[in-house]
C-alpha cells in the first residue's frame, strides 16, 4: 500500500506533462494568427483601398483632441472659481469682524473724537489769543482801574496798530469801590446791537456783561477781548452740558458729575484754561449755577429721593474742586474770578430749603470769590408775595451770610409783567440796596430777554426786559442814579 504523499507526487507529475504539450500548441497558434493580423494592418495601412480607413482614424482623432482639451481648461477654470471664491469668502469673512469690531467700539471712538476736536478748536483759540496777547504786548496794564478798581475802557494807541486791551487787576476786580451793573442781551458780548440799544434807553454803560457757554464749546476769547474792549468785565456762565440742551429736561448722562470728578473732561479743562490764560486778561465764571434747584443735569437730587443725572450727594462740590484745581494746574486761576450762585430758596422743595442743605453744596472759600443769586419776580405768585426785594431775596441771603462772608453778587436776576407788579419791584430792589445791610452786595446783572418756558408745569412767555413797559424803564433809571445805591455811572454811547 502507498503513501499519501507518494501518491500526491505522480499525480502531479502527469498533470504538468499534459499542460506542458498543450501550452505549446497555443503559443504556436497564436504566433501564427498575429503574423496574418498585422500583414493585413500593413496592407491596408499602405494600399490605395486603405485611404479612407486612415482617414477616419485621423478624423475621430481631431474630433477627440479638442474635446479633450476643452475640458481640461474647463477643470482649470473651475479650480480657478473656487479658489477666488474661497478667497473672497475669507476677505468678507475678515470685513465684517472688522466691521463688527468698530461697532462694537464706535461709542468709544466718537466720545474721543469728540474730545479731541475740542481739544484742536481750544488749541485754535489759544494760539489766537496769544497773537493778540502779542500784539498788545507791553501795553497791557492795569494801570487804566485807577486805585477805585473800576473797569477801564481800551486806551488809544499812539502808533497806527490796534488799541491794546486793557483791564483792572484781578485784585481791583474782586473788591470794586463801586458796584456793578450788568446785563445779558440774546448775543452780547458778541453782537452789542440790543445791549447798546438798551443802554441808550437807560442812558448808563452797564460794566459788566453776562453771556452762556457749554461744555461742548471752546473757550472763547473773543468774548473776553470784546467786553473789555468795551470797558466791561465778562462773566460767563459756563453749563457742564451742551449749549443747545434742552431747558426742559435735567438729563445729560454724557456730563454727569461722577464722570467729570473721575476724569472725563480732563483733557478739554486743561486746554480751556490754557486758552483762558493766553488772553492774559480776566474773566467771571459762574460755573453751573442753581446746584440748589432741581432743573438742572448737575443737581444732587430731586427732593423726593431719588438722584438727578446719576448725581450722588456731595458730588457737586467734588466736582467744582476738580474744575478749580485744573485750572490751578495751568496758572487760570490768576485771571478768572469764580462765582458760585444758586438759586433763590422760595419755591424749592421742602427738602432743599432746609438747614444745611445749600452748605453742604459749598465748594469752600478757598474755592470761591463771588457768591450769588438767581432771584426772579416770577409768576404764579404766592397769597403772601408782597413784591418785594426782602420777599424775594432776605431768605436767601441770610442763608448765603451763614455760610461765608464773601462779596455777593446778585448775579441773575429780573423781573415779570405779569399782573403789573414788576415797576413797584424795581423800586423795591434798588431802595433795599441803599440799605446798611445789604453793603455786601456788589452789583447785579439784568436779565434782559423775553422768554418763553414752563414753570411749575405752566408754560408762560415772561417779558423780563428793562424796557419792558415805560413804567418799568422809569423806575429803572430812578433807581440806577440815586447816589447811595453806589453805582458806575459811565454815560451809554
Amino acid at each position: 500500500m502507498s503513501s499519501p504523499t507518494s501518491t500526491l507526487s505522480t499525480r502531479a507529475h502527469s498533470w504538468w506533462a499534459q499542460s506542458k504539450s498543450r501550452s505549446q500548441a497555443t503559443a504556436a497558434a497564436f504566433i501564427a494568427l498575429a503574423m496574418v493580423l498585422v500583414g493585413i494592418s500593413a496592407y491596408v495601412w499602405v494600399s490605395p483601398t486603405g485611404a479612407p480607413l486612415r482617414n477616419a482614424v485621423a478624423d475621430a482623432t481631431e474630433t477627440i483632441t479638442p474635446f479633450a482639451a476643452q475640458n481640461a481648461e474647463l477643470k482649470r477654470n473651475l479650480n480657478r472659481a473656487t479658489q477666488t471664491i474661497a478667497s473672497q469668502k475669507g476677505k468678507m469673512s475678515a470685513m465684517q469682524a472688522q466691521a463688527l469690531a468698530a461697532q462694537a467700539g464706535s461709542a468709544k471712538q466718537l466720545a474721543a473724537a469728540q474730545q479731541k476736536t475740542l481739544a484742536a478748536q481750544n488749541e485754535l483759540a489759544s494760539v489766537k489769543a496769544q497773537l493778540a496777547a502779542l500784539q498788545s504786548k507791553g501795553a497791557h496794564t492795569s494801570s487804566g482801574a485807577g486805585a477805585s478798581g473800576k473797569p477801564a475802557s481800551s486806551s488809544g494807541s499812539s502808533g497806527s496798530g490796534p488799541a491794546p486791551i486793557t483791564a483792572p487787576a484781578r485784585a481791583d476786580l474782586l473788591n470794586p469801590t463801586s458796584r456793578y451793573f450788568g446785563m445779558y442781551t440774546d448775543q452780547a458780548p458778541f453782537n452789542w446791537a440790543t445791549f447798546d440799544a438798551t443802554s441808550a434807553k437807560i442812558g448808563v454803560a452797564p460794566n459788566l456783561v453776562g453771556y452762556f457757554q457749554g461744555w461742548d464749546q471752546p473757550f472763547r476769547p473773543d468774548a473776553v477781548t470784546r467786553a473789555w474792549q468795551q470797558g466791561r468785565m465778562p462773566m460767563m456762565t459756563w453749563e457742564s452740558r451742551p449749549i443747545n440742551a434742552d431747558n426742559s429736561s435735567n438729563s445729560a448722562p454724557d456730563y454727569s458729575l461722577p464722570k467729570i470728578i473721575g476724569g472725563d473732561f480732563d483733557a478739554y479743562l486743561h486746554q480751556y484754561a490754557k486758552a483762558v490764560v493766553a488772553t492774559g486778561l480776566p474773566l467771571a465764571i459762574r460755573l453751573d449755577h442753581e446746584m440748589n434747584g432741581i432743573w438742572y443735569p448737575w443737581a444732587e437730587n430731586d427732593g423726593a429721593g431719588n438722584s438727578i443725572n446719576g448725581n450722588s450727594p456731595g458730588d457737586y462740590v467734588k466736582m467744582w474742586r476738580h474744575v478749580h484745581d485744573v485750572f490751578q494746574e495751568e496758572g487760570a486761576n490768576d485771571l478768572v474770578v469764580w462765582v458760585w450762585a444758586p438759586n433763590i430758596v422760595n419755591n424749592l422743595p421742602a427738602s432743599h430749603k432746609a438747614a444745611g442743605y445749600l452748605e453742604n453744596l459749598y465748594p469752600g472759600d478757598q474755592y470761591v470769590d463771588w457768591v450769588g443769586l438767581s432771584g426772579y419776580l416770577r409768576p404764579p405768585y404766592k397769597p403772601d408775595n408782597d413784591f418785594t426785594f426782602d420777599y424775594t431775596f432776605k431768605p436767601s441771603l441770610d442763608a448765603l451770610r451763614s455760610i461765608t462772608k464773601k462779596p455777593i453778587l446778585l448775579a441773575e436776576v429780573g423781573a415779570s409783567e405779569t399782573e403789573g407788579h414788576k415797576a413797584a419791584w424795581i423800586t423795591s430792589f434798588f431802595d433795599a440796596l441803599a440799605k446798611p445791610e445789604n453793603s455786601d452786595v456788589i452789583g447785579f446783572s439784568w436779565f434782559n430777554l423775553a422768554v418763553t418756558s414752563y414753570v411749575e408745569g405752566v408754560r408762560a412767555t415772561n417779558d423780563w426786559r428793562i424796557d419792558s413797559r415805560p413804567d418799568s424803564l422809569s423806575a429803572f433809571i430812578a433807581g440806577l442814579t440815586k447816589p447811595e445805591d453806589d453805582f458806575t455811572l459811565t454815560p451809554a454811547p
